[in-house]
């Protein structure tokens, strides 16, 4: 079999619709990557789904007076509508309010816990005299300790990124209704990081050479420069997995420990779904996985720390759990490209005061495609970024519509009218069409190391470079004034220029989808670059729950092959009369997005 990929998305709470800051920082870049390692042959599970157990969704079932499982199947639908439009290819998007994932988070667990990883502790929680119950640490906002920043929750400061001590929280206050908690005793079990913190501090630094400098600085430092103390994995909620231990109802794991337990359990559902119960070791336990983890900065601590923390602890209890014969240890984290934040028009996004942009509302005008380039050349792998309406108009123009999208309508649209809607006979090639294919050919190498490395800027700028150099060919070979003079030699021109195209669309594909699709059924192939998602309603011991899947089968993506290669294009092959991929933009919709933004 081929080198299994997973790529694990990050998991979106079901609570609140889906931003361009938040496509940008996991979504989009997970698909990216996914179809491009589908491209090369290899076995890519793509993994996610909502999370469900978030306090998020029980702070807006609060506010809406609804119920928890009420709140995230709305979302839930709201994403899995937003992800099939936008093309992102998850193998399966399900949720964690699964029988499923309650069964696998139960395992990992007990796992711990018989290895010796958790403990007992009481320490003191926000409690709310008002509504006589412990308060979740996303119920409490406060002024960091740290850097001084006021709204961070009392379990992590999203503004600097560290990990917070309840207790410690300056100036705490409910956020349900303004008033001041009080710190009350109560019992949980804690994940013993301080005895992981050697091994997961040996993991980072065995990926520090290539893991993205933010990431490495920013949960390396803070064990060098901090050290890791237990910390603990339950808490006093009714919506959640409840901890399978005896005496210890009332209490459910927090929901930072069992989200990312989702990557796994995805995964074993998937298997399930395919008739496969073991299917999910080939990417779980096989020392040759790669697993790749999209995430936004603000959870680097919870997957460049905790997570292998959980797996590193498990150890191969998990596997023998699972009724494993010779039972495996779990393979831990190969990258966490985490991106930084996107800002909109030069302030910080904000879905309360709708500075934002929409998913959903944005394709309700635009296509797919543009949205996908925008925000990969956009793309804050380094450093924040910005979206802006001006930048987005001028792009899709002088981007998308004039440098690649025209060179392909205009190079297909003359040699359908002058070669019968069938791929030119260049005869022998000139130096000058020899030199172009050699670029191409440099071409998938560049971008291929850029995607390997999670380069994707570069990776999406060298593809548009690239068109534009054919661009340049055409530009110097006139192909409109050769036939004129000599057909023979206008046909080695547009030969030329529709392998350049050919080898570009593939090039483009993981970033532009829908209109590669376009391209490479308008060159006459019937089979599809990938395939398609569908949904599927599952039901098991606690509801009814839909899951996307995606489905290869009859696409050229299915099965092992290479097909990141300049592979020939025929002469004579017949193709279909070209339309325009791209749609040129007026200036006008600059001051109506911008209109759209605070109301």
């Amino acid at each position: 079999m081929s080198q299994p990929v997973l790529v694990a998305v990050a998991w979106p709470y079901a609570s609140a619709e889906i931003h361009v800051g938040n496509l940008t920082g996991a979504y989009l870049p997970a698909d990216i990557l996914a179809r491009y390692h589908r491209l090369r042959g290899r076995d890519v599970l793509m993994v996610s789904g909502s999370d469900s157990h978030g306090t998020p969704v029980t702070v807006r079932a609060d506010e809406e007076g609804s119920t928890p499982e009420e709140v995230y199947k709305r979302f839930h639908a709201d994403f899995i509508q937003l992800f099939q439009k936008l093309g992102l290819t998850y193998d399966i998007f399900t949720s964690t309010h699964t029988s499923n994932h309650f069964d696998i988070a139960k395992k990992l667990f007990l796992s711990l816990k018989e290895n010796g990883y958790l403990y007992t502790e009481s320490s003191f929680q926000w409690y709310s005299l008002e509504q006589e119950r412990f308060l979740p640490d996303r119920y409490v906002e406060g002024t960091c300790y740290f850097c001084g920043k006021t709204g961070a929750r009392s379990d992590q400061c999203d503004n600097c990124g560290h990990l917070l001590e309840a207790e410690k929280l300056i100036d705490p206050k409910s956020k349900i209704d303004g008033s001041t908690p009080e710190l009350r005793e109560t019992t949980h079990f804690y994940l013993d990081l301080e005895k992981l913190q050697d091994r997961v501090a040996d993991f980072l630094r065995e990926r520090q050479d290539y893991w993205r400098p933010n990431v490495i600085r920013q949960s390396l430092g803070q064990i060098e420069t901090e050290g890791l103390h237990g910390r603990p994995i339950t808490r006093d909620l009714s919506w959640g997995i409840p901890v399978p231990v005896e005496g210890w109802e009332g209490k459910c794991m927090y929901v930072w420990f069992e989200a990312v337990i989702g990557y796994l359990s995805g995964v074993v559902e998937w298997g399930l779904l395919h008739d496969d119960p073991d299917a999910w070791r080939h990417w779980w336990t096989n020392p040759e996985s790669k697993t790749l983890y999209c995430i936004g900065k603000d959870n680097i601590p919870f997957h460049a720390i905790i997570w292998p923390a959980e797996l590193i602890g498990v150890a191969e209890s998990f596997d023998a759990k699972m009724g494993a014969a010779d039972p495996q240890p779990l393979v831990l984290p190969y990258d966490v490209p985490a991106n930084e934040f996107m800002n909109l028009e030069g302030r910080k996004l904000s879905g309360s005061k709708n500075w934002a942009v929409w998913g959903l509302d944005f394709l309700e005008r635009y296509d797919p495609d543009p949205m996908r380039y925008y925000l990969t050349v956009n793309m804050p792998e380094n450093r924040d970024s910005d979206w802006d309406w001006e930048e987005f108009y001028q792009r899709n123009n002088n981007e998308l519509v004039a440098t690649w999208g025209n060179l392909a309508n205009r190079v297909l649209s003359f040699a359908y009218k002058n070669w019968e809607g069938k791929v030119p006979e260049p005869g022998e090639l000139r130096d000058a069409d020899k030199a172009l294919f050699e670029t191409l050919k440099e071409g998938f190498n560049t971008v291929e190391a850029q995607l390997e490395a999670v380069k994707l800027r570069a990776a999406v700028q060298e593809a548009m470079r690239l068109a534009a150099e054919v661009n340049k060919y055409l530009d110097t070979a006139g192909p409109w004034f050769e036939i004129k003079e000599d057909k023979s030699q206008a046909a080695k021109t547009i030969y030329t220029a529709m392998q350049a195209i050919d080898w570009l669309k593939i090039i483009f594909s993981p970033f532009l989808p829908h209109t590669s699709e376009q391209l490479h059924h308008i060159l006459g192939y019937e089979q599809p670059i990938f395939g398609q998602l569908t949904t599927k309603d599952v039901t098991d011991d606690l509801s009814t729950h839909t899951v996307m899947l995606y489905d290869s089968r009859g696409a050229l993506t299915e099965g092992s092959d290479d097909w990141w290669k300049s592979k020939p294009l025929t002469p004579g092959k017949p193709f279909n009369q070209p339309t325009p991929l791209f749609q040129k933009l007026d200036g006008s919709i600059v001051d109506e997005e911008r209109a759209r933004l605070g109301n």
